[in-house]
This record gives structure tokens, C-alpha cells and sequence, in this order.
């Protein structure tokens, strides 16, 4: 896996905006987390900061910039479940994964998903 860049929990907020659709204005982005009680200036140099660390970049089209992600979403959650793992340590796993397990509700398709990788871990 490529060097990830760290992504701080507001980040994280934009870069679900741009995982979702891309590539887009950094207004559109804006107008997506309207809800979030940020200042737009707070968003764009959330957006700024992101391109700086290698996570997103953009096209220009005629007087803005289209954004897009440079990192796969499911990249991050893995850098992000490693991380945790490696600060909690490698006994805490199982009962990490249990937590995770009953606190979450999982449609049949999640379970089914879960149950594959589990049987080909055990192969």
C-alpha cells in the first residue's frame, strides 16, 4: 500500500463528500456539509489542506477548480482500522471486531460479505 495520508476527523468529513461525487467545486462541497455548523472558509481550507497532503487534486475549468480524490475511500478505512489496531495492540482484535459486530446493524448482504471473508481465512 502506497504512503496514505493522515486524515484528521474533519477531513474525514470532506473527504466523504468527494468519495460520494467527484470530482467537484469546492462550493458544491461547501453546500454538502451545510449542515456541519462550519464556516465555508473552514471547508475550503479543509479542501486546501487535503491537496497539500496528497489526498485530493484538481482540474481547473475555465475560473474553478474541480476536485477529486487521489485516495480510495476503502484505502483510508484500512490505514485508519490499522492504525487503531496497532495502538490498542494485536490481542485487542477479536474483541475489537466483536464491539464493532453488536453495536453495528448489518443488512443480510454486510453478513454474507463478512461471512465470505471469514471462511476464506479459515482456508
Amino acid at each position: 500500500m502506497k504512503d496514505m495520508p493522515k486524515i484528521t476527523e474533519a477531513e474525514w468529513a470532506v473527504m466523504k463528500v468527494f468519495w460520494q461525487k467527484s470530482p467537484c467545486t469546492a462550493n458544491e462541497v461547501v453546500d454538502a456539509l451545510n449542515n456541519s455548523g462550519w464556516n465555508p472558509k473552514t471547508i475550503r481550507t479543509l479542501i486546501i489542506r487535503l491537496q497539500k497532503k496528497g489526498a485530493l487534486d484538481f482540474e481547473k475549468n475555465g475560473r474553478e477548480h474541480h476536485y477529486y480524490p487521489l485516495v480510495k475511500e476503502h484505502e483510508c478505512v484500512r490505514q485508519e482500522a490499522q492504525s487503531l489496531l496497532a495502538r490498542a495492540g494485536a490481542s485487542a482484535l477479536k474483541p475489537m471486531l466483536a464491539a464493532f459486530l453488536q453495536d453495528e446493524k448489518l443488512s443480510d448482504k454486510e453478513i454474507e460479505e463478512l461471512k465470505d471473508i471469514l471462511n476464506k481465512k479459515n482456508q
